[in-house]
């Protein structure tokens, strides 16, 4: 790890070396949707939990159409995963996918090191042991902070998910899960997916109801294109973000984001919702926060806040229709006390499609 710190295990799919940004991840289930979920790209995963596998993989749980984790390390592996939907084991799903995994790791002392010392780059290897060389190689290696990896998961090209639904929406695709296609599909949604690239001319030519900006890797604040493409969209049409979404939004109306010590990575975190003054437990993941004191208070409010440490989890603004959550409410993996956020978007087309008959 780039503090000097080892741990050692066993290699348990392919052999070579691999280097990201380590955090650990609190879910005890989910870790199909974790290894294809495109936020955790440039990041290596631990596990918390001591029994990674026991249930297999399907073709139908991925939430994109690659491993984007940069290493995923467990306790242990299972050997005999039990379910009727498995198509195969975790361990024969990472070595096809070239995945470098290790176990054996002793976990809760890498994830106590972590919650003290803070997230921090590290290099996975079973070729190379010796300590000063795999700092040489870390040295090299770019910080998460000022990163956008974005440009690495963004879809290539503008696509449609859902044809002939009663909304129209643009998504700028940052690195999008594809359970949020599915929930805004089920909700009545034509869903414009577009590239990170894509420009305000390129949105309103398909005359949308609203835009989505997604979920991602890396910091929001390297993002800059997508920051000044929101920056224009807002007041002109209802805007709904999760995640690094979420934090481009906070940029775009004139705030700043900050590096957490170590993230929210998991599927059990409380967040209270201000608005309907109620708890929920979400599933988490990210690694940057956007500063509710830089925002106007004039104009933006927070609307929910998370219970472990007091973070702002979700805001709007107070004149134009704009909301956005960090947490994640599509629930893949994690509980779907949260889900119900989707329908503000909704609302908010709805309301704007009334104003602009009268």
């Amino acid at each position: 790890m780039e503090d000097g710190t080892a741990f050692e295990g066993q290699a348990i799919s392919s052999d070579g070396e691999s280097a990201g940004e380590v955090v650990f991840n609190t879910a005890m289930t989910g870790y199909q949707e974790i290894l294809t979920d495109p936020s955790y790209a440039g990041q290596i995963v631990v596990m918390t939990y001591p029994l990674i596998g026991n249930y297999g993989v399907n073709d139908e749980d991925v939430e994109s159409d690659h491993i984007y984790v940069k290493g995923f390390v467990v306790k242990e592996f299972c050997r005999h995963h039990s379910n009727y939907r498995a198509t195969k084991s975790l361990i024969d799903y990472l070595q096809e996918n070239k995945i470098l995994a290790i176990e054996g790791v002793d976990t809760r002392a890498l994830t106590r090191h972590l919650r003290v010392r803070g997230a921090m780059k590290a290099i996975i290897s079973t070729k190379d042991f010796d300590p000063k060389s795999l700092a040489k190689k870390l040295e090299k290696l770019p910080s998460m902070e000022g990163s956008d990896w974005v440009k690495e998961v963004t879809s290539k090209k503008k696509y449609v998910w859902g044809q002939g639904a009663k909304y129209k929406v643009a998504a700028i695709d940052c690195g999008m899960k594809r359970n949020i296609l599915r929930i805004l599909e089920s909700l009545g949604c034509e869903v414009h997916v577009f590239p990170a690239s894509a420009s305000v001319k390129d949105i309103n030519a398909v005359h949308p109801d609203g835009l989505f900006i997604s979920n991602g890797p890396g910091d929001p604040a390297a993002v800059t294109s997508v920051i000044e493409t929101v920056r224009q969209c807002v007041g002109k049409l209802p805007i709904f973000g999760i995640c690094l979404g979420h934090q481009i939004l906070g940029l775009a109306l004139g705030g700043k984001t900050y590096k957490l010590k170590f993230g929210h990575h998991g599927a059990n975190h409380p967040v209270k919702d201000l608005l309907g003054d109620r708890i929920g437990i979400t599933s988490q993941n990210h690694g940057f926060c956007v500063d509710i004191a830089s925002l106007a208070p004039s104009d933006v409010e927070m609307v929910d806040m998370n219970l472990n440490d007091k973070t702002l989890e979700g805001m709007r603004h107070k004149r134009f229709p704009v909301l956005s959550f960090q947490h994640h409410p599509e629930a893949a993996p994690g509980p779907h006390d949260a889900q119900y956020l989707f329908k503000y978007f909704i609302e908010m087309m709805d309301k704007q499609k009334v104003a602009s008959r009268q």
